[in-house]
């Protein structure tokens, strides 16, 4: 009755096995996350002042490793309860991160990621769990608009009016890509002749954060010209 109906495609026991991988290690980051900044927030209301992200853990780290601070000593062996439960779960990231990497191996798309530019095993492995069968899109451009890179349309009238992204698909998946473009947008200050020359003048005219995007959705499209004609990527000719 309705032949233009799309249903959802049947993942496999390996690609939910790998999901509940990605899933489980996105929660421990976030748990890491939540206690790290728990611990910055007891810690400043006594006068210990770190910026935040992991990188400044160690600052806290040797404060509470002091036993001569003017910290209260129930605040040092409360502090030094939340950094052994951040080591756990550093511990448990860790053993995640190589049980992706053992899973990376084994995947077709792993293989043929690392010759294009911002897309490591990670994100290749990611692709192959959370996306369908890439030969069920008719082209490049509806993978794209799957995982939420393309401009939301408000045309009418005959003027076109594109607005910002859809932000459709899996969230987790579009981060990943977009976070590996961020590279290829570095390099182009710090890299100027290896840098894309598209990406270059795209940069001249709008502001990076709209570029990686753009970039996004431009590997998007090499991505499944990579699975559906089954190709190596080609820096020169891939469009």
């Amino acid at each position: 009755m309705r032949p233009t109906m799309r249903f959802v495609a049947v993942k496999t026991e390996d690609q939910q096995a790998r999901a509940m991988l990605f899933r489980t290690r996105q929660m421990f980051v976030g748990q890491r996350t939540q206690m790290i900044n728990a611990l910055r927030g007891h810690l400043a209301e006594h006068g210990l002042i770190a910026a935040r992200g992991a990188a400044h853990l160690k600052q806290l780290i040797d404060a509470l490793a002091v036993n001569d601070t003017a910290l209260h000593i129930e605040v040092r062996e409360l502090g030094r309860m939340y950094l052994e439960q951040i080591e756990g779960m550093n511990a448990r990231v860790a053993e995640l991160d190589a049980k992706m990497r053992s899973a990376a191996k084994k995947a077709d798309l792993v293989r043929r990621a690392p010759t294009m530019p911002g897309v490591g095993p990670v994100t290749a492995l990611a692709i192959e769990t959370f996306a369908p069968d890439l030969t069920t899109f008719k082209r490049g451009r509806d993978f794209a608009a799957w995982l939420g890179l393309t401009s939301r349309n408000h045309s009418s009238g005959g003027k076109e009016r594109l607005g910002k992204i859809m932000k459709m698909g899996d969230r987790y998946l579009r981060q990943l890509i977009v976070v590996g473009m961020t590279s290829r947008v570095r390099q182009v200050t710090n890299h100027p002749e290896r840098a894309d020359p598209w990406l270059t003048m795209l940069l001249q005219r709008k502001p990076a954060r709209l570029a990686t995007v753009a970039m996004a959705n431009k590997n998007a499209l090499i991505v499944w010209s990579l699975l559906s004609t089954d190709q190596e990527y080609r820096p020169r000719h891939t469009v």
